[in-house]
Parts: C-alpha cells; structure tokens; sequence
C-alpha cells in the first residue's frame, strides 16, 4: 500500500504518539518552535528519519495547509465491525458507534471524528462506495483523533445495520423532517447514530432500517447544519445520557 501523507502540526504529533509506523517527516527549513520541536524529539527518539526541505516542496505536497510540518505514514489501516464491537465489550460498555450514509467531504468526517473520539465513540462505520476515505485532510481536521477512532469499512449499510438490530443494538438515523425532538428522544443503551450524505442526508434503504429517526428544531432562516454540527449536538447529546448521574 501506498504511503498516507499526514500534515498540520497536530496531526502529526498525535501521529508520533500513536505508535503507528512513520517513514519520514518533513520539517520546514527553520521551522523549529513550540510544537514542532516536540515533533522533532519525538521523531528523533523514535528512529524516523527527519529531512528539512524549502517551504515552497511543502507547499506543492500538502497544498500550502501543513503549518511546516508533514510526515510519511504508513497507509491507514481500517477496522472491522467485530473489531469495534469488541473494544466495546472489553471496556465493559454498551456498544456507542456512528455510520456515515454516503458521506463526502473530509472535513466533515474529520470534524465527527473528533467529535467522536471526545466522547467515547468506539468506532465509525463508513460504506466502501461512494464515501469519503480515511486520507491527510481527514486526518488533519480530526486534530489526530483519526489515529485513536476505529473506521471499518462495509460493503452493504442495510445490512450491517440489521446486524446491529439483531444484537439490541438501537439504529437512531438524523433526519431533519423527523417528528421526535432529539432531546425527548430516549438514547440509552447500545446506539448506532446514522448521520446521512450532507446534501440528500440517508438512502432510503437506511432511513427504513432505523429505529429511531430524530431531528435538531432551529428557529434560524437557514433550515439546516453542516453534518459535522449536527454529529456533534447529537454525540454530546447520548454522552450526556449515557453519563447522567
């Protein structure tokens, strides 16, 4: 497999810390304060070979996004559905997981990947077709948590969702013509939040395979909010039921 290429400060620190294999880091010529000497050492201390290059090769490598800084990764490596089903029950909890229905933009998935890592998501499912793909820009928007959230790839998202069902796994899907506030909704126990594509939201076949379908009320001009945004209020939202006193 081909090498990922990981930039942005944060990124690649939580890149070193993660333990996955690294091939090599670019440093900016100069490019040696605050955060990116921490870099360095890490590097340094780990054996991974560190070469300073002319901004300007960075910039047509990453696209002038890199903050002075941009590592040779090995390639992503994805989970699977049992994988993250058995880091739930080896922690002793309820299954907690998200699946992306068709989602495209990678700021957004990096963004939920965040988000997710924040509140103890155990994994987020993605179909292979047609859906954004673990790469750098993922990586950089997650800040790092692309390296401490599982991702497994499925083949048929109607399927993998009867699974779940038939573990007493709950499927909520996001739907913003939903009737049932989300914060009526009950999201206790194991959940599987669906969040759709960012334009045509979830497929059919999806919506159908939900339990639950639940909507965030806005009282804007604008009806309504990136896909990221709307993971987050609903993460923050089972968390905080999950975690109630």
């Amino acid at each position: 497999m081909d090498d990922d290429l990981i930039f942005g400060r944060n990124a690649v620190l939580e890149l070193l810390k993660s333990g996955r294999s690294v091939n090599k880091i670019f440093f900016a010529e100069g490019n040696r304060d605050g955060s990116a000497q921490k870099i360095f050492s890490l590097a340094k201390s780990a054996g991974v070979v560190v070469e300073f290059v002319h901004r300007e090769k960075l910039d047509r490598l990453c696209g002038g996004r890199h903050q002075g800084v941009a590592a040779l990764a090995a390639a992503a490596n994805y989970s699977t559905v049992e994988e993250i089903l058995h880091l739930a029950e080896s922690r002793n909890e309820l299954p907690f997981l998200v699946l992306l229905d068709e989602m495209e933009d990678p700021q957004n998935f990096g963004a939920i990947l965040r988000t997710a890592e924040a509140v103890g998501v155990h994994g987020v499912i993605i179909p292979k077709r047609r859906s954004v793909r673990l790469n750098a820009t993922v990586f950089k928007t997650s800040a790092g948590a692309a390296e401490y959230v599982k991702v497994a790839q499925v083949t048929n998202v109607a399927q993998t969702l009867k699974i779940f069902r038939e573990l007493g796994i709950k499927i909520v899907g996001s739907d913003m013509d939903a009737q049932i506030d989300f914060r009526r909704a009950d999201l206790m126990g194991g959940i599987v939040l669906v969040i759709g594509n960012e334009g045509r939201g979830m497929r059919r076949l999806t919506r159908e395979n939900c339990d639950l379908l639940i909507k965030i009320p806005m009282v804007g001009k604008i009806n309504s909010l990136n896909a990221s945004a709307a993971a987050a209020v609903l993460l923050y939202e089972i968390f905080s039921q999950r975690h109630s006193p």
